[in-house]
């Protein structure tokens, strides 16, 4: 019996390592610096490692980080959590609307609410923001000045409306004259204009900042036969959410004149005039399938300050994920995070740690709709990739420049399912080529495992 089993045991030892001998095949064959990569792949049933490589080494973990700051969030906040958006009359007549920093809020919203208050007859002798919930941070640590026109990037605030974002539509005009540019909703941008009307089928659009003028001044060129939009994030969230409001105001015929004040809403003496509420769990999604860095980090900086009874910050939000991780056992010492969306370049993660987090997730009670929520071959950010795969594959991806990496679930041809973290920081590899890396690492794991 026991030379039975220490066949089987042998036999075991020598299939894995033939097949871990496959996998550096593969990613010699790939011409990649293996250096630069790092793997973890652990069968969710027991934890067990199966292969890894570099798996201590620090690297960045782009987007795939949302994976665990949502999983914290979603943990302080509860899964009933809503977003709300109070506008109260004090018995001195004065109105105050309480920011919550809903990502979701639109002028629409604003203007219900504004609605709702002039069927009750209110005129204010003063209104008033609070904006007390957010500290005044718009952006996270380590993230990249030149992303300021990135419309993935947008600021997050207190004051988020329409998702801090601005549409710019350039339309021709007559040939070899300037563009007409509009800005919608209107906000004080100028624009130096350089985006020349042409007869031919040409619409290439270039906008950038000059640091040397003024932070509001931005410059257009290109040349232009047909209408085209641009996006552009908001560059004072503060500005335009005091214009939507004002905008709101205007087409409700609202009589209030006078300035928009700042000011802590009281805590006695004030009743509920309206209010509009979003839910948490579309938020997720949002942050999982289509990896919206804006919601992420207004959902993380939220759920620090429900965790901490305090004001919302990047350090209530770290220490209340800090000790999520700690609480879960999960060790925390290789690992160093200072956003909630994996943008910032002073992120720290190591393959073994998220596979670690991963197994973890697969033992909770949500597991299953923590699974599901993850982007399948052919949705999200893997709409044009895994395809191979088809409903064996659940990912969380994430890309920067000179990074790549995937996290999630995957189910073999064998029918196992294993918790997996690719990490790909290489300056010299295309990103096309580190995604490909990916998928062939995946493939091979699929087949052998």
């Amino acid at each position: 019996m026991r030379k039975i089993l220490s066949l089987i045991i042998t036999l075991a030892i020598c299939i894995t390592t033939a097949n871990a001998e496959s996998i550096n095949k593969t990613l010699n064959s790939l011409g990649v610096n293996k250096s630069a990569v790092a793997i973890s792949i652990k069968d969710i049933k027991d934890g067990n490692t199966i292969y890894e490589k570099n798996e201590r080494a620090p690297m960045l973990p782009a987007s795939t980080l949302k994976l665990v700051t949502s999983s914290a969030s979603v943990n302080t906040l509860g899964k009933d959590f809503k977003y709300k958006t109070q506008l109260y009359k004090s018995t001195n007549n004065d109105l105050y609307i309480k920011l919550s920093a809903d990502p979701l809020l639109t002028t629409s919203d604003l203007e219900r609410m504004i609605e709702e208050a002039k069927t009750k007859n209110i005129a204010p002798k003063t209104f008033y923001i609070d904006d007390t919930a957010f500290d005044s941070i718009e952006w996270g640590e380590g993230w990249q000045w030149d992303d300021e026109l990135n419309p993935l990037m947008q600021k997050f605030s207190i004051y988020n409306i329409n998702r801090n974002l601005l549409r710019i539509e350039f339309s021709p005009t007559t040939m070899n004259n300037p563009a007409s540019i509009k800005i919608k909703p209107f906000y004080p941008i100028t624009f130096i204009n350089e985006v020349i009307t042409t007869n031919k089928n040409q619409t290439s659009v270039k906008i950038s900042k000059n640091y040397d003028i003024a932070p509001n001044i931005l410059s257009a060129a290109g040349r232009i036969s047909n209408g085209v939009n641009i996006t552009l994030p908001v560059p004072n969230p503060k500005t335009n959410f005091i214009l939507r409001l004002e905008d709101s105001m205007r087409n409700k015929k609202f009589e209030y004149f006078a300035q928009i004040k700042n000011a802590k809403l009281p805590d006695s003496n004030i009743y509920l005039a309206s209010e509009t509420e979003h839910e948490l769990t579309p938020m997720i999604e949002m942050i999982i399938k289509s990896s919206n860095n804006f919601v992420a980090e207004t959902v993380f900086k939220t759920a620090g300050a429900v965790w901490s009874n305090k004001q919302g910050t990047a350090q209530n939000s770290i220490d209340m994920l800090n000790s999520y991780l700690t609480s879960n056992n999960l060790n925390t010492e290789d690992i160093k995070i200072v956003d909630g969306s994996g943008v910032s370049k002073n992120n720290i993660m190591t393959a073994d740690f998220m596979s670690d987090f991963l197994v973890f997730k697969s033992t909770q009670d949500d597991f299953e709709e923590f699974k599901e929520i993850l982007p399948a071959p052919g949705e999200g950010t893997l709409k044009n990739r895994m395809l191979y795969f088809k409903d064996n594959l659940r990912a969380k991806t994430g890309t920067l420049s000179d990074t790549s990496a995937i996290a999630g679930y995957l189910t073999t041809k064998r029918g196992k399912t294993y918790a997996f973290d690719i990490m790909i920081n290489d300056a010299k590899t295309s990103t096309t080529d580190k995604k490909n890396i990916e998928e062939q690492i995946l493939r091979n794991i699929y087949l052998n495992y």
